[in-house]
């Protein structure tokens, strides 16, 4: 491991140095929550933990601050971990092998946790630091963000006093956060029946998509595997008859998918001319997604001639309007911030078993009755079809504040300090700020951090001398307030 005592702010990499030798992924932090519990009893610090884990650390003002208004700093404990395939550790019970590569910290073989371990980093450094001028902090780290925004859900917010919350848990150095979408998972389940038909089996198979967030990444108006899927199957039902045998796609209801495939059976016969449908299908689909996902891939590849259980055709027709008509995309743009994601859905896993056909979407708006309708529309069309939609992970919109004072007060210090203004932004994923503000009454958010690249794979890297000047901007801003 490469020593971290020669960057700067010596203070934050070497607290970020203990945080990464302490493993603390999603539903193992209770090792990093049990430290910074320790670092807060040793200092003299009140601090509540409760049984997830979750924490407040609770400082008082320094000398001329007494007077002013509590700020609640906010970060998660966890982290995603992901390893390369020759990598020895075990993210559950070992530390991080740190390395200095020029400007940039990263990790051996492994996620770094940037995302968000400079947030506890910083606020450590802080709370360590008796001469950084600041009002009363209530310090709030929270656990299992990173699958569900769990811990902050869960968690009592009834002794944190403060109105004023800045969030660390951004990752582009001069972009202010200031707003987020609120999300809901459903799994649809739609019933299918079967016979046993006879038929040439034929594979089809969509590939070469690029994929993505299905939140800060939707807007680029990529292909989803799953949609194209149902689109082609529908489309070639109309030029040929066939049965469905199998079908699947996808790996995470959060994430665009870049892969489909299914199994038919027709009769020889047809085979050219369902060559010919895939043919024309995929330079349709070629000219409609263009530059946005220019190697998508169809194919469809004959096996032989075999006897298998095949959908009935009622069961087919189920299927082939669920992919139809359930939503999938950008369903609206923000009308108060300009070129803005409002309202989405992700169709991410599909499965087709012996019996059922499994549907798992995400779904993001910023707009809670948004989010509410396009929910009451999935289900009811899968009642329609005699299935049941179950939803889970729900967690609330951060809005847009027309007014607030705490965002011109960091629009104001970064001016200061720069001589430009940041960028304010609002992002179409879910922060643990949407959640605390639903708890907190009259809560002011803000949400900035430092240059991160490639965050949640193993070519995750934290750029040294942008720790630095968001170092300094946060001490500025709580100077200020």
């Amino acid at each position: 491991m490469n020593s971290l005592k020669s960057l700067k702010p010596y203070s934050v990499f070497h607290y970020f140095e203990e945080i990464c030798s302490i493993p603390h992924t999603s539903h193992h932090e209770k090792q990093l929550s049990d430290y910074c519990v320790r670092f807060a009893q040793e200092r003299g610090l009140s601090c509540i933990q409760d049984t997830m884990g979750n924490l407040i650390i609770f400082a008082p003002a320094s000398p001329g601050y007494e007077q002013k208004e509590a700020v609640i700093l906010q970060g998660h404990l966890d982290m995603v971990g992901v390893k390369t395939e020759n990598c020895d550790l075990n993210l559950e019970k070992d530390g991080l092998r740190l390395l200095i590569d020029g400007e940039y910290l990263t990790a051996e073989g492994t996620t770094l946790g940037g995302d968000d371990g400079i947030a506890i980093a910083y606020a450590l450094a802080l709370l360590d630091d008796k001469e950084i001028p600041h009002p009363p902090l209530e310090v709030v780290l929270t656990v299992c963000e990173e699958v569900g925004l769990l811990g902050a859900s869960a968690m009592d917010f009834s002794q944190c006093k403060g109105r004023r919350l800045i969030n660390i848990d951004s990752e582009e150095e001069g972009i202010l956060t200031v707003g987020c979408a609120g999300g809901r998972r459903a799994a649809c389940r739609i019933p299918v029946e079967r016979n046993t038909q006879t038929g040439l089996l034929c594979h089809i198979r969509f590939s070469g998509l690029l994929g993505g967030h299905s939140g800060l990444e939707i807007h680029k108006k990529r292909g989803n595997a799953i949609e194209l899927l149902g689109r082609f199957l529908l489309f070639l039902k109309k030029e040929t008859d066939y049965s469905l045998v199998s079908m699947s796609g996808g790996i995470k209801e959060n994430a665009i998918p870049k892969s489909s495939q299914a199994s038919i059976l027709i009769s020889e016969e047809h085979l050219s001319r369902a060559k010919q449908a895939a043919e024309t299908f995929l330079s349709y689909i070629k000219t409609e997604y263009g530059a946005a996902d220019p190697e998508i891939h169809l194919e469809l590849t004959e096996s032989t001639k075999t006897t298998e259980s095949a959908l009935s055709e009622t069961s087919l027709l189920s299927v082939l309007t669920a992919l139809t008509f359930i939503p999938c995309g950008v369903q609206a743009m923000s009308a108060d911030i300009p070129d803005t994601v409002e309202t989405s859905l992700n169709p991410g896993i599909m499965e087709l078993t012996e019996k059922e056909l499994t549907l798992r979407i995400s779904l993001r708006s910023s707009v809670s009755s948004s989010k509410e309708t396009l929910a009451e529309k999935i289900s009811l069309l899968v009642k329609t079809l005699g299935g049941h939609t179950e939803f889970q992970g729900d967690y609330p919109a951060w809005p847009y504040a027309k007014e607030s004072p705490l965002r011109d007060c960091c629009v104001n210090v970064f001016e200061e300090l720069y001589g430009k203004a940041p960028l304010l932004q609002t992002i179409h994923a879910g922060l643990e700020c949407g959640i605390l503000s639903s708890k907190i009454p009259g809560l002011d958010c803000i949400s900035f951090g430092p240059n991160q690249l490639d965050v949640h794979t193993p070519d995750e890297k934290l750029h040294i001398p942008s720790v630095e000047r968001v170092w300094d901007y946060l001490k500025a801003v709580l100077k200020a307030l």
